[in-house]
């Protein structure tokens, strides 16, 4: 089995146990997400340590080891993208896998449960065709301050969302143009989205155009934006300008 093949199967195999458990009636609420996350966790980190076991590996709900740091090829996974919105009966959640090789997010899945779909890096289709305006997929909740600036600069649209996963397969689906996100997240929460993003075609950086890079010490990844090329030098230059802006404010 493929890399490819392996990450596809793992993440519609996680899909499907997390259907079962929320549709099983046994848990509610935050016990849910709870519950969901250790049994596809069990599931993806079984499979991997016994079909590669000489590779490296990072999950969300799995204790951390260093010995990942010494490895060329590290998979990284999250159970449930959007605990949230499993346990509140949405469909905007994922699940995520991912190989990357040196630091780069290589190969990647995606699946979308609740739509019934597993997008991959090595099954790219065309982006569709430019929306008019441009839509900004955001929070939920919290809508970063930088994306609702830069939407209102660009003249988008804001789209409210639920997991990272749902909104970054949102631009590759042409659902939307731009996925900009500045409130911090984690290796897991964009690794596999970004491998299947940049086989789409897609522009995917930090907010300052550098590279996303994997594998580190420090999991934590501050910010991130995934877009259609043609809207990427555009998007990162208001970014610029706007931390400009607020670094002349704290003068």
């Amino acid at each position: 089995m493929t890399d490819a093949d392996l990450a596809a199967h793992l993440a519609e195999e996680a899909g499907r146990i997390l259907l079962e458990v929320r549709e099983s009636g046994r848990h509610h609420g935050e016990d849910l997400g709870r519950a969901g996350d250790a049994e596809a966790n069990a599931v993806l980190v079984a499979a991997l340590r016994e079909l590669r076991p000489h590779d490296g590996l990072l999950s969300e709900e799995e204790k951390d080891s260093p010995a990942r740091l010494g490895k060329e090829r590290v998979w990284i996974v999250d159970p449930v993208d959007g605990t949230r919105e499993y346990g509140e009966g949405r469909t905007d959640w994922a699940v995520h896998v991912a190989l990357t090789v040196n630091g780069v997010a290589e190969t990647g899945a995606v699946a979308l449960p609740g739509l019934g779909l597993v997008l991959r890096s090595d099954a790219p289709a065309p982006l569709p065709p430019a929306a008019d305006r441009p839509r900004l997929v955001v929070s939920r909740t919290r809508p970063a301050a930088e994306a609702v600036a830069v939407s209102k600069a660009i003249g988008g649209e804001l789209l409210p969302m639920g997991s990272a996963g749902a909104k970054a397969m949102a631009v590759v689906r042409g659902e939307a143009d731009i996925y900009l996100h500045t409130g911090g997240q984690y290796e897991w929460d964009s690794c596999a989205p970004v491998a299947v993003a940049r086989a789409h075609g897609l522009h995917c950086s930090r907010v300052d155009g550098s590279p996303l890079v994997y594998n580190r010490a420090d999991t934590y990844m501050p910010d991130l934006l995934i877009c259609r090329p043609e809207w990427a030098e555009r998007v990162l230059g208001e970014i610029a300008a706007l931390a400009g802006i607020g670094a002349r404010a704290n003068l």
